[in-house]
């Protein structure tokens, strides 16, 4: 599916060298459009209709708040990544009311903001995002429904019942194509996209250990730090240390 981007930012350098950054590594977007201030965000957004939006905070005229909320009233969902300066949490806290689907913090590098935003694009066509297996595991209309699942109720206390049910088939079934298709179990495969959320959660730098911990899905501390440590091979406060954004 051709997908529309529309960058708002009033930093010119940010602006315009995403936007060449991002048609110099990639073709697949549609067309880039660029708001140097809320006012011509809301306007791009009402008349183009963009699938995708990365959108700055502290902005002239209109701040990116309250673009998310205009383009909410007016009934259009463009799937928002927030790139701010701005580290107060509680901005972080409204972008979520308004549906944000990322938080990124300045400096960021342009390589980064484009993986996210491939991601989200991928996402739009109904691939899973992450990892190369997942996009191949999208032939299986069993396993691209437990994955899409799993990945929208992550937080929750999830079964392979549940998710079984969800994509039509036996919970044993299930595991036998996770184990075809994606190379582990449901727990193992679980606990790795939440761990992956955790991830962003660290590098954003908001919330202590056991908040991301129960955020994500995991209703003991310790419990997460063991797993965390087997997913990636460190603990969560040595990842944080590591990936501050």
């Amino acid at each position: 599916m051709p997908v529309k981007l529309l960058i708002a930012d009033d930093e010119d350098v940010i602006r315009n060298g995403l936007a060449k950054y991002i048609e110099l590594h990639t073709d697949r977007f549609e067309k880039i459009y660029l708001a140097e201030n809320g006012l011509t965000a809301i306007d791009f957004i009402l008349r183009y209709r963009p699938e995708l939006l990365l959108l700055d905070i502290q902005m002239p005229l209109k701040n990116g708040l309250e673009v998310m909320k205009e383009a909410k009233n007016a009934g259009i969902h463009p799937v928002t990544v927030i790139l701010s300066g701005h580290d107060d949490f509680k901005y972080a806290q409204q972008a979520v009311r308004y549906g944000v689907k990322d938080y990124l913090l300045k400096p960021c590098r342009s390589s980064d903001i484009l993986k996210k935003l491939n991601e989200l694009a991928d996402e739009l066509d109904g691939l899973p995002p992450g990892r190369p297996e997942e996009k191949d595991a999208v032939r299986n209309p069993a396993v691209h429904k437990a994955v899409e699942y799993m990945r929208e109720h992550y937080d929750e206390n999830l079964t392979a019942q549940q998710v079984a049910d969800v994509a039509g088939i036996t919970a044993g079934y299930l595991s036998t194509l996770f184990t075809q298709h994606l190379g582990c179990g449901f727990v193992e495969y679980l606990n790795e996209i939440r761990i992956e959320y955790a991830c962003t959660y660290l590098q954003q730098n908001f919330l202590k250990n056991y908040e991301i911990a129960y955020r994500v899905g995991f209703k003991d501390e310790k419990y997460f730090s063991r797993v965390f440590k087997k997913v990636k091979g460190m603990s969560p406060s040595e990842y944080r240390s590591m990936n501050k954004l």
